[in-house]
C-alpha cells in the first residue's frame, strides 16, 4: 500500500509542474475546468438519483443536494472542500451515494458561497442556516461533516448552534472530519511546507485563506469565530479526524483532535502514511480505505 501510495505522490507532482498554480489563475477558471473534467481530479459524476432542492437563508435561497438511500434512519449534513473558493454540493454525488448506500444516512451538501465573491461570513451563514433548517425538518439520527475546508465549515457550524441559538451541537451524533483546516493563521505545518505542491503548497493555502479572509489581519483570524482551534470546544460530539502525513495540515488535524479529546469529547485520530492533502478524491488504496473507515464510524450513530 505504501508503494502505491508513494508511486501516486510522484506521478502527480510531476503532472502538477507543469500546470500553473491554482493562485495564479481566476477561481472561476479553476471552477469551470473541474466541471469539464479537465485537471488532476478524476472526473464528476452527477447522478440522476440525486435531487436539488432549496431552502431559505438568510441572504437568500440556499441550495442542497440530496441523495437518498431506500430506507434512511437519519441524514449526514455535508460540506464540501476546496479552499472556501472553488468546489459544489453536486462534485461529490459518487462519494456520497456510497455513503448513503452504506450508512443508510441520507447525505445533504451544503452549496455554501465561495470567496472571493462572496467571503467570510458567508460561506459559514450559509452553513449555519442549513443546519438550523435541517435540525427542524428532518428527523432520525444526524452527521455532519466534510473535506478540507468542508470539515472547517462543519466545526464552525457546531460551534455556532451552542453560541449563537443555544442548540447543542451533540444534536448531531458525530462529526466526520477530514483533513481539515482549523488554524487559518498556519500551523506549523503549514508554515514549513514551502512551495512544493501536492494539491496544497503554502502558497496555495495563503491564497485560499486571502480569498476567503481579504484583508483580515493575523490576529482577527485566530479568533475561534474564524479559526476553530481557538474556540472552547466542550460538549462537541464524538469525532473522526483523518488525515494523511503528506499533507501540509496535519497539524491542524493533530492538534483539534488533542483540543476536542481534552475537552471532554470522544476522539478517533486516523493517520494515512504519505497520503497527500485530498487522498480519498483518488482511486487509490489508502483512500478505500478511509473512506471505508468513515463510513463504518457514520453507521455506529
Amino acid at each position: 500500500m505504501l508503494a502505491e501510495t508513494r508511486a501516486f505522490n510522484e506521478s502527480l507532482g510531476a503532472i502538477l509542474a507543469t500546470q500553473p498554480p491554482i493562485y495564479t489563475l481566476p477561481p472561476e477558471v479553476t471552477r469551470r475546468a473541474r466541471r469539464e473534467g479537465r485537471g488532476v481530479f478524476p472526473r464528476l459524476v452527477f447522478l440522476e438519483q440525486a435531487r436539488t432542492i432549496t431552502i431559505p437563508g438568510r441572504s437568500g435561497e440556499i441550495s442542497l443536494r440530496l441523495l437518498e438511500p431506500e430506507s434512511p434512519r437519519g441524514a449526514y449534513l455535508h460540506f464540501h472542500g476546496g479552499g472556501w473558493t472553488i468546489g459544489s454540493a453536486d462534485g461529490q454525488d459518487q462519494l456520497l451515494w456510497e455513503f448513503a448506500q452504506a450508512t443508510g444516512l441520507t447525505a445533504v451538501s451544503v452549496d455554501y458561497r465561495l470567496a472571493p465573491e462572496h467571503p467570510f461570513p458567508a460561506g459559514p451563514d450559509d452553513c449555519e442556516d442549513a443546519a438550523l433548517w435541517l435540525l427542524e425538518h428532518h428527523g432520525g439520527r444526524l452527521a455532519i461533516g466534510g473535506e478540507s475546508a468542508g470539515a472547517h465549515l462543519a466545526v464552525l457550524t457546531l460551534l455556532r448552534l451552542r453560541g449563537l441559538h443555544g442548540v447543542s451541537p451533540r444534536s448531531f451524533a458525530a462529526a466526520n472530519l477530514v483533513f481539515g483546516a482549523y488554524d487559518l493563521t498556519g500551523t506549523p505545518s503549514h508554515r514549513l511546507w514551502g512551495d512544493r505542491e501536492l494539491l496544497l503548497s503554502r502558497p496555495v493555502m495563503d491564497w485560499f485563506a486571502d480569498c476567503f479572509l481579504p484583508g483580515m489581519p493575523e490576529p482577527e483570524r485566530r479568533a475561534p469565530s474564524v479559526s476553530p482551534l481557538y474556540a472552547e470546544l466542550h460538549d462537541l460530539p464524538p469525532a473522526l479526524f483523518s488525515c494523511g502525513t503528506a499533507d501540509p495540515l496535519l497539524d491542524d488535524s493533530l492538534f483539534m483532535e488533542a483540543r476536542w479529546r481534552q475537552a471532554g469529547n470522544e476522539t478517533t485520530l486516523s493517520l494515512w502514511s504519505e497520503g497527500i492533502h485530498a487522498y480519498t478524491a483518488f482511486p487509490i488504496e489508502i483512500g478505500r480505505r478511509s473512506r471505508a473507515e468513515q463510513m463504518a464510524f457514520l453507521r455506529g450513530l
